[in-house]
């Protein structure tokens, strides 16, 4: 099997979930620090050469959900340089075997590429965050105590209390 260089941003659970993935199917994983790798053009350039501006970013940064960032609109240069300068913005994870390169995590390309025991349903790629929780606030009944009240959407109204 491979050994794999693969870039993460340690911590994330999506990461962990690629690394255990490539693991169970008998590749050996070196993981670093996408955040500590001190990046220049032509090595981001090794693993993103060849693909749209648009996939180069994660899609999940806080600075292209609010639209300050807006990958469609930069050219090569600039793209470069916000992906440099933070790489929080680099699509992940970025992975290398010998001198092949590829950037995000498509499981059937991966299996493609290097093999893999099994080929997960669902996006791998992003982070998996756990559906919203609903607020739980307290309402003052008529004798003067508290009752916890659910919230299952907007901001807490005791007019429509939910009771847990």
């Amino acid at each position: 099997m491979a050994t794999v260089t693969f870039y993460e941003k340690t911590g994330c659970s999506g990461n962990a979930r690629q690394k255990a993935l490539l693991v169970a199917s008998g590749h050996r994983v070196e993981a670093r620090d996408l955040c500590h790798t001190a990046w220049s053009n032509t090595a981001l350039l090794a693993f993103l050469g060849g693909l749209p501006v648009m996939q180069w970013f994660n899609l999940s940064a806080p600075a292209l959900k609010s639209g300050e960032i807006v990958p469609d609109e930069l050219d090569e240069a600039t793209a470069l340089a916000l992906l440099r300068d933070n790489p929080l913005l680099i699509r992940r994870p970025l992975m290398q075997v010998g001198e092949e390169r590829k950037v995000g995590f498509d499981a059937t390309a991966v299996a493609a590429w290097i093999g893999l025991t099994a080929i997960p349903a669902g996006n791998l790629e992003g982070c998996p965050h756990p559906a919203t929780a609903p607020s739980v606030c307290y309402a003052q009944t008529g004798g003067g105590s508290a009752m916890p009240c659910r919230f299952d959407e907007g901001a807490p109204d005791a007019a429509v209390c939910c009771p847990p």
